[in-house]
């Protein structure tokens, strides 16, 4: 079993503050690092938000995403680097790129993207100019190169080393002109999960950012793919979603396979969980899939 290392991010630059930031407190007091055993690294903490819609890029605070990236790269590559699997906790989404740079700057590795939303907006089609809305087609090279060309080295993942699993965000992204994902990423979108089944529509996926040629997986687990039932303490809610023991199946896979070196969470909003027990159910699923 991985020794596991809980990293803070607590980076709001990519959506409209409104309680993620407090996403690794919450876990945290939620018993997270008791459940994991767990070590906890220092933090790294956000620059100010700015609700400037930037007019080059059309993105909010992208020259902080881009500093900051950078400087969560160096806190997941020191956890690695120690020998230890990284849980880092968000923020929005837009932390992705930081730990994609830390493996970037390692090798080639793939990407498992659990997430309600397909994140693929690119900037004009974003209404509010959240990163939040587009990580996976920042990660993949799509966008600003201020954003997409960290360090030189975009795209942090290739298309073909990427898989979006569980999002359901269609009419959405028609009714708002998102580009479509890519050909070369594989998607299990929820419909498709549905008709497949979860457990042949995981292990494809897991399979899939694990392939000999790749030198690792990161797991990317937006806590909205989840039943809006069970988690309704996000920003943009949707409809149906998976369930806490699916989420935490499809991470006892990538777990199971060996080649999972990190994970983050995002997206969870405590000041929509005013009992605590949606962060306990996080922690519950986390805890299934990391150590189960």
């Amino acid at each position: 079993m991985p020794r596991y290392a809980i990293l803070a991010a607590p980076s709001v630059l990519g959506l409209w503050p409104s309680g993620v930031e407090r996403l690794p407190d919450a876990l945290l007091a939620a018993g997270l690092q008791e459940r994991l055993d767990a070590r906890l690294a220092e933090p790294v903490e956000p620059p100010a938000f700015d609700g400037t819609r930037d007019p080059a890029t059309l993105i909010l605070n992208p020259g902080a995403i881009a500093a900051y990236s950078v400087a969560l790269a160096e806190a997941v590559g020191d956890v690695i680097d120690r020998g230890e699997f990284p849980v880092v906790l968000g923020g929005d989404c837009s932390i992705m790129l930081g730990g994609l740079l830390a493996l970037k700057r390692r090798g080639r590795f793939g990407l498992l993207f659990l997430d309600g939303h397909a994140d693929f907006y690119q900037p004009e089609a974003e209404l509010k100019g959240e990163a939040a809305s587009m990580d996976l087609a920042l990660a993949t090279g799509r966008g600003p190169a201020v954003v997409t060309d960290l360090e030189s080295r975009g795209p942090l993942v290739r298309d073909e080393d990427a898989v979006a699993v569980g999002f359901r965000d269609h009419e959405d992204q028609r009714r708002e002109g998102s580009q479509p994902l890519p050909p070369a990423l594989r998607a299990f979108d929820l419909p498709a999960i549905r008709g497949q089944g979860l457990e042949s529509a995981a292990r494809a996926a897991v399979d899939h950012v694990t392939r000999p040629e790749l030198d690792g997986a990161w797991l990317h687990l937006d806590v909205d793919v989840l039943d809006d039932a069970v988690m309704p303490a996000v920003d943009y809610r949707q409809p149906d979603g998976l369930s806490f023991d699916e989420v935490a199946w499809v991470l006892r896979a990538a777990l199971a396979s060996g080649r999972a070196v990190g994970l983050e969470v995002t997206i969870f909003n405590p000041t929509l969980d005013p009992d605590g027990s949606r962060a306990r159910g996080i922690v519950d699923c986390v805890a299934d899939g990391l150590r189960g």
